[in-house]
């Protein structure tokens, strides 16, 4: 088949049958090798068209008036040379497999054009070896395109992720923000009610003020909720090493009223230093232990808390001996608004574990729990160190 092009257009033999079609641009100053490397393409089952450039000017306009499926240089050229083509696909943003087709190359110059960046070699004595030799080229850029078209996909969808989260956020941060304000007078009007009119009116009369009260109540405390689960990734947290027992003796202290009325035990290790906003870091401890007293069961509270570093993180864990988990739920429970129990067994709006997971998460740690009904429960996650320096360490 012929092909016309800025080059010398070569000519195979027509086949029998039509195999795979191929276009290729050869760096090549020799018409009759450039004809022995298309027969033996020919041979081999392609329906080849080539053009055939010695120099760079006529290899960029042949490049610009047809790409080629693949480019063959000879390694040595009077005004030339083959892995310059190389530099001038790379200069015209071309992913295309360059081959080198040489009479004489040693091992050492060969193994340094492929760290160049050349696809690989052939020499002019073993043309048998190239058809295979450019099947694996083609199959290797037709892998790249994919790969590549997968990771546009990928980033594509993250950017779309990332910004319905960034619209969810804002959302349920304006949406709770902009609530509040009729909502403090629905809740302040109610109670007005309540102590105004309690016991002048019908006993039904008192009993519906009494649960619009409660639920305005119940509302002001949801709202507060999700404004805190809202602001965890959009306000300005700045990441620091936090000193966790320090930590963790304010929780404990702001917790104190807690402890001595449920009778519960705390027992805290020697807890490492980690990478993170201390405010939050106190939020996620003071969630967690104050959930081991909220779900206590009818037995005195014993809640322990301790960690160990590993690697480039520390493990920690709070365990108590309350009414535990079913493993079965052991992962909804981080979802906000699950609850496992009745508010009347236990208050709350099953948003305290969801702010849990959004605050480790956000520092590229995990978190989950080890339960059984009935036996207690064992919080465990993860979380950044600093490095020696007090700086986050690198992460691979």
């Amino acid at each position: 088949m012929t092909a016309s092009s800025p080059g010398t257009a070569l000519e195979t033999p027509v086949s029998a049958a039509p195999g795979v079609k191929l276009h290729a641009l050869l760096v090549e100053d020799n018409a009759l090798d450039a004809a022995l490397v298309l027969r033996a393409l020919f041979k081999d089952g392609f329906d080849v068209t080539a053009d055939v450039v010695e120099d760079e000017v006529a290899f960029i306009q042949a490049l610009r008036a047809r790409p080629p499926e693949v480019v063959l240089a000879d390694y040595n050229l009077p005004n030339w040379k083959g892995m310059d083509a190389l530099k001038t696909l790379r200069s015209e943003g071309l992913d295309i497999p360059m081959i080198l087709v040489s009479g004489t190359l040693g091992d050492v110059t060969a193994v340094e054009c492929i760290k160049q960046g050349a696809t690989d070699y052939v020499l002019k004595d073993g043309l048998a070896r190239l058809p295979e030799v450019v099947r694996r080229a083609l199959r290797e850029k037709n892998e790249r395109g994919l790969r590549h078209q997968m990771e546009e996909d990928l980033a594509r969808k993250v950017d779309e992720l990332a910004r319905s989260n960034s619209d969810l956020e804002q959302f349920a941060y304006v949406a709770s923000h902009d609530l509040q304000e009729p909502l403090r007078m629905v809740t302040a009007y109610t109670q007005l009610l309540g102590e105004r009119y309690r016991g002048r009116l019908d006993e039904s009369a008192d009993k519906y003020i009494g649960y619009a009260s409660e639920g305005a109540q119940r509302m002001q405390i949801l709202i507060q909720d999700l404004l805190a689960f809202s602001r965890i990734g959009r306000n300005s947290a700045t990441s620091m090493s936090v000193d966790c027992n320090a930590v963790m003796a304010e929780v404990l202290l702001g917790l104190a009223p807690a402890i001595l009325e449920s009778g519960a035990t705390v027992t805290l290790g020697e807890l490492p230093a980690v990478w993170a906003d201390r405010t939050q870091i106190a939020q996620l401890f003071q969630n967690l232990i104050a959930n081991a007293i909220k779900f206590r069961g009818d037995r005195r509270p014993l809640i322990a808390m301790q960690a160990e570093k590993a690697d480039q993180h520390s493990l920690f864990s709070v365990s108590d001996n309350g009414i535990g988990i079913a493993p079965e739920y052991a992962q909804n429970i981080f979802v906000v608004f699950q609850r496992l129990h009745a508010r009347t067994e236990y208050p709350g709006n099953g948003i305290g574990l969801a702010i849990c997971k959004k605050i480790v998460e956000r520092y590229g740690g995990r978190i989950w729990v080890e339960s059984q009904a009935g036996s207690g429960s064992t919080f465990k996650f993860t979380l950044p160190s600093p490095g020696p320096d007090g700086k986050q360490e690198a992460r691979p």
